[in-house]
């Protein structure tokens, strides 16, 4: 008979395994069982035994972060957009109507007579280069798990295209002010800066085609979008650089300077489309979820 000792030794472990002799009972008395070893209940099967063994899961891709993406890349497509139209707006059709190439005398009279003209100018050059900030910014955020140096390398070059539409602003104000100054000199001075303001523009599309190359290469990488898109942008960028480097070396040549932009506006068009209406491709995974 046990007596409490060994009972309360059976119970903490300390007891060898002892069983009682086989007396025609059925069953055997387990006394203890040593902490070091595992008992094996032999009528569990072998198949539930192997569901003890740590299998691995696929876990879904939580909702939220393709949420996540699609926000971000819409937020990037509309900050694009707003780049475009204000670009447009504030260069190619407010320009044209202010500066005289030829004629500084006209030139200098159209600032004064249309003032208000004149300054939607400048707030729509400034529109340009927050919204291209912003879209360089956001860029970074879309890429940077696709390649941390290409979106970096994307970045930087919009935002060294947004510090040269900076200085147009600044020229194309200053000529304003020397305009409505009618001084002495402020007709050949007004038109010295609005040539310095075109000037800079020019720059700037050399730094913008340089944000376009990373962009395209980042986009057929990536696999985020369809990749017609990243070889039209790819197209563009070169096209960029040639047409700068060709309105310097031969500015007679603008019609087929002009020509080399017309891969960069069909795929930036396309690009700015997808952003908003789709933000990201669904067969890919998304920057948040890695």
């Amino acid at each position: 008979m046990a007596t409490p000792t060994t009972v309360k030794r059976v119970l903490s472990g300390d007891a060898p395994r002892v069983v009682a002799p086989d007396n025609g009972m059925s069953s055997a008395i387990p006394v203890a069982v040593s902490a070091r070893t595992r008992t094996i209940d032999p009528t569990v099967s072998s198949s539930a035994a192997a569901s003890d063994t740590p299998t691995t899961v696929q876990n879904p891709i939580p909702e939220s972060s393709r949420d996540r993406t699609r926000k971000v890349a819409r937020i990037t497509g509309l900050a694009y957009l707003g780049l475009g139209i204000f670009g447009a707006v504030g260069f190619m059709l407010i320009r044209g109507k202010l500066f005289v190439s030829n004629d500084a005398v006209k030139t200098a009279a159209n600032l004064v007579e249309r003032e208000g003209l004149a300054r939607a100018r400048i707030a729509a050059d400034l529109g340009a280069v927050l919204t291209q900030a912003v879209a360089a910014v956001l860029f970074y955020v879309l890429f940077r798990h696709v390649h941390a140096f290409a979106a970096a390398s994307l970045t930087a070059f919009g935002l060294m295209n947004a510090a040269a539409l900076l200085f147009a602003v600044g020229f194309s104000a200053t000529a304003l002010d020397v305009a409505l100054d009618r001084s002495a000199t402020s007709v050949q001075d007004a038109h010295l800066l609005y040539r310095l303001q075109g000037s800079a523009w020019e720059v700037g599309g050399l730094f913008f085609g340089l944000w376009l190359l990373p962009m395209g290469w980042l986009v057929l990488r990536s696999a985020y979008m369809p990749r017609a898109i990243g070889w039209l942008l790819l197209a563009g960028g070169t096209g960029y650089l040639l047409s700068t480097f060709l309105n310097v070396l031969l500015p007679n040549a603008s019609g087929f300077a002009d020509a080399l932009l017309v891969p960069s506006t069909i795929g930036e068009v396309w690009m700015i489309g997808y952003l908003l209406i789709k933000g990201v491709s669904n067969k890919t995974q998304h920057p948040f979820e890695r």
